[in-house]
């Protein structure tokens, strides 16, 4: 059912239309959980809801809302909602989100290192080239108390807020997802879960460092704005937000990936 598109073409041809009286919806997601868990959604959304989907897998950040806001797609689920007002603000997008899906805590890794304690003064530590994870990442270090940020900066501070940094770590920014194959390469890596979980690490055992149930970064379904009433997104969500759906969260994740409804 699903399809690896590092990239989908925009074309006018391929313009949705019709939305409203869609019965088939075309819903992007990221490789791995939200993939996986989309499977599922599926399932229950054929069988409760009336409602056929087509899941296309992005292997980046950024495509699938472009494609959403160009029209390609009914639907998207991989972004927390900080991520998701980012991209609303830099580019213009007239895209809203709709239902909460699941929390990702967000984890250090190292294929060298069993804590930061044993991580040397020095090392370099990768983190993600997009505002709202890498500032994730470094609002995590702060928190772990490996470094001090700058007042002011929210939710989103950059390598260049970092005002104190007393174990001199060399902080790199690299794509979300190649940070698991950094590994190899950096001391320590700030991964992603849904790209942990694709990488075959256990957030549960291998991270070094990862953020608490309290985290703020809440995944969510988003549309187009002017589909934000329609029926069939009801429908979808209500598929989404289903016992069968959270029980396989639980049952798969096993609190690796944390159901927000």
């Amino acid at each position: 059912m699903s399809k690896l598109l590092p990239s989908l073409t925009l074309s006018a041809a391929l313009l949705l239309t019709g939305a409203a009286q869609a019965e088939t919806l075309r819903v992007g997601v990221t490789p791995g959980p939200h993939a996986e868990i989309m499977e599922v959604v599926a399932e229950v959304a054929a069988a409760e809801q009336g409602l056929t989907l087509e899941i296309l897998e992005f292997s980046d950040y950024v495509v699938p809302n472009t494609a959403l806001a160009d029209g390609e797609l009914h639907l998207n689920s991989f972004q927390h909602q900080p991520y998701l007002d980012n991209q609303v603000r830099d580019r213009g997008f007239d895209l809203v989100s709709v239902a909460p899906t699941v929390v990702f805590p967000m984890g250090f890794y190292s294929s060298r290192f069993d804590s930061f304690e044993a991580v040397p003064d020095g090392a370099t530590i990768a983190i993600q080239n997009d505002p709202t994870n890498g500032g994730r990442s470094l609002l995590l270090l702060q928190s772990a108390g490996l470094l001090t940020l700058a007042e002011g900066t929210g939710l989103t501070p950059s390598i260049l807020d970092i005002a104190e940094n007393p174990r001199n770590f060399r902080l790199i920014e690299l794509d979300a997802a190649q940070l698991p194959r950094s590994l190899d390469d950096v001391e320590v890596a700030a991964v992603n879960t849904n790209y942990a979980v694709e990488a075959g690490l256990d957030p549960n055992e291998d991270a070094i460092l990862r953020e608490g149930s309290e985290s703020p970064y809440m995944n969510v379904i988003a549309v187009r704005a002017e589909d934000a009433e329609a029926e069939w997104v009801e429908r979808f969500v209500a598929a989404y937000h289903s016992e069968p759906v959270r029980a396989f969260v639980a049952e798969r994740f096993q609190g690796a990936v944390v159901p927000g409804f």
